[in-house]
């Protein structure tokens, strides 16, 4: 049973007292959408007060006066600096600053569904879960986010993650975002400072080691906007690839077979492509594999092209697998992932230079 749960003695949240709410945001360069963020938070419906902390990192595009004018203007608000400017700095700051019994992550490029809290809450204290979360639900505004969106909503874009794809209330191994257990993540020792991404299922590996469960709800949903650009989708799965990779060495046994696959399949498609100009057999898996791509984005019900989408695709497999070689590589040479403590103009330097969540 998780500590919220004990905490309000059971189901009877109504006779024995709502837990406190604590919403906690990292954000940088987040200009453009923080006003919608932080709003679809503020109008949130729950039965006591709770209290928002937005951690702020150093910003290109005014994203810290924003903050500034939030807070100033809701007192519910507050902010709290993040020097190093990266996302698990920013999350564990928002923690040390608040003292809610539960701790909901929200990002700055998302917008929270009506009642996401008190329904979150609901079925944390219903299940005894440590953390809860629901559907990441793309919100597209270009002709390239809607193949995006479509991309990272089918099995072959993402491996079939229940977050993306959707699927039955029930246990998982993470979730979006997450609405915490403030307990169990003190006991753990919440975000890993040192993992620029995937640090929010790293922290759900340890919650699940000490007893914890987390639990995925598809009644919640939280709105966010894909990448709008090439170069923009192929950094951020790049990033996600090397910092799996760190997450794998450090837990060898959280490695999943839609893991293992699109970090072998850079070396399996090149090798394939290299032994066409000897063997043309060979030809057969570049040409299936652009042939299943077409067929996935001729399947998905959006206004992309197949093109468009199968590009997408590739784009993430390709992108994803390439950061994942290079970042095993490097941690089997050090047994840890690249630091991202030395500070450059205030701002965190990494070797994959991190871009905002």
């Amino acid at each position: 049973m998780g500590g919220l749960r004990a905490a309000v003695f059971g189901r009877d949240v109504e006779a024995n007292g709502w837990p406190t709410v604590s919403v906690i945001m990292p954000i940088r360069d987040e200009a453009a959408g923080l006003d919608r963020a932080v709003a679809s938070v503020l109008v949130q419906e729950y039965p006591i007060p709770f209290d928002v902390c937005l951690a702020v990192g150093t910003s290109d595009d005014g994203t810290e006066r924003i903050a500034d004018e939030i807070a100033a203007v809701d007192d519910r608000v507050r902010v709290v600096a993040n020097p190093a400017g990266v996302t698990p700095t920013g999350l564990n700051a928002a923690i040390e600053a608040t003292g809610g019994q539960v701790v909901v992550r929200v990002d700055g490029h998302s917008a929270l569904s009506e009642g996401y809290i008190r329904r979150a809450v609901e079925t944390m204290i219903r299940t005894g879960a440590v953390n809860v979360g629901g559907r990441q639900v793309p919100q597209p505004e270009t002709p390239f986010e809607e193949a995006v969106a479509a991309a990272t909503t089918s099995w072959l874009g993402t491996g079939g993650a229940t977050y993306r794809v959707g699927g039955q209330e029930g246990l998982v191994d993470t979730v979006y975002l997450g609405v915490f257990d403030r307990t169990a993540g003190d006991e753990v020792g919440w975000f890993a400072d040192d993992l620029i991404r995937n640090q929010d299922y790293e922290l759900n590996i340890r919650l699940r080691a000490a007893g914890g469960e987390v639990w995925f709800d598809p009644e919640l949903w939280v709105g966010y906007r894909p990448r709008g650009s090439w170069r923009g989708l192929a950094r951020q799965y790049y990033e996600y690839g090397y910092w799996k990779a760190g997450v794998t060495g450090r837990h060898p046994g959280c490695a999943r077979l839609r893991q293992v696959i699109p970090a072998a399949f850079p070396i399996v498609l090149g090798m394939a492509i290299g032994l066409t100009l000897r063997y043309r057999v060979a030809g057969i898996v570049p040409l299936a594999y652009a042939a299943t791509l077409l067929v996935a984005g001729a399947g998905r019900d959006r206004r992309a092209s197949r093109t468009a989408v199968a590009s997408v695709l590739a784009t993430m497999h390709l992108a994803w697998g390439t950061g994942f070689l290079r970042g095993a590589m490097h941690w089997l040479r050090t047994r840890r992932p690249r630091p991202i403590t030395r500070l450059v103009d205030g701002r965190a330097a990494s070797a994959t230079k991190p871009s905002a969540n």
